[in-house]
């Protein structure tokens, strides 16, 4: 779940813990599994997040989203030129040629974990398939930075200069962030280079890379529901985060899909 930028600590994790953290977030992967292969053409929103509750559950876990600050679903699930945050909705019926950005997380042992992807509905635009791949791309990009000693804005940077060469602009409003026994903790994770000097990375840090990006201008805005993010041109926006580790051993990928 994309964060507004405010400072927080930045919280080291011992090797159990981040072990709970990677069950956490294999309960996050599976769950965003199961939204994939059930996302079609005249599936509604509201269902998807029934879905997600009701397998989040049964893997005794807590979903993240659900009441925090008042959200009222499980999944933040945004259509086309929603960024991120849309609240599932009965009324809200996926129809072919549409994207949908699910972001997921859950309450594990004490520890959260938290993931995106943006999955297309049947056939989709040509240049909105391409963002897809450039978004997913930068992640993978920004993930190959998270070594023992780099700095957050080597991770910003790859995803920066992946995706700004192609066209494509980086949401400025919402960041990554350091996750732990808060869903939101620090350091935040901009998906674009600021300045001044960003925290170095060490190990036991477990961080979720998340980047927002979008078909035409980077600035977005709230609709009335206080939650659902849209680009300010109504161009669609694509979504992707994966929760990290860094070890001695490189980044560990705790919310990797590859095992469903």
């Amino acid at each position: 779940m994309g964060e507004q930028q405010v400072s927080k600590p930045i919280l080291v994790k011992t090797p159990d813990e981040i072990i709970i953290m990677g069950e956490a977030n294999q309960i996050v992967a599976e769950v965003l599994c199961l939204v994939k292969k059930c996302v079609e053409p005249g599936i509604s929103t509201f269902e998807l997040d029934q879905m997600a509750e009701k397998l989040c559950r049964k893997r005794n876990s807590i979903p993240a989203f659900k009441g925090y600050h008042g959200f009222p679903g499980s999944l933040c699930v945004s259509i086309n030129e929603e960024v991120v945050h849309g609240i599932p909705s009965r009324k809200r019926k996926l129809k072919k040629g549409d994207i949908l950005s699910v972001d997921f997380g859950v309450c594990y042992k004490g520890f959260f974990g938290d993931s995106a992807v943006t999955i297309p509905v049947g056939k989709i635009k040509n240049e909105t398939h391409k963002l897809l791949i450039a978004t997913q791309e930068s992640l993978d990009r920004a993930i190959e930075q998270v070594q023992i000693g780099n700095r957050i804005s080597d991770i910003s940077r790859a995803v920066q200069e992946y995706v700004e060469p192609k066209g494509y602009s980086v949401v400025r409003q919402f960041v990554g962030h350091g996750i732990g026994n808060s869903l939101h903790e620090g350091p935040e994770i901009p998906n674009y280079v600021q300045d001044g000097q960003s925290p170095r990375l060490i190990e036991g840090m477990v961080i979720a890379i998340e980047p927002m990006i979008n078909l035409g201008t980077h600035k977005v805005t709230v609709l009335r529901d206080g939650w659902t993010v849209i680009t300010a041109d109504r161009k669609p926006s694509a979504h992707f985060e994966h929760s990290i580790a860094v070890t001695a051993d490189g980044p560990i990928v705790l919310s990797s899909r590859d095992n469903f």
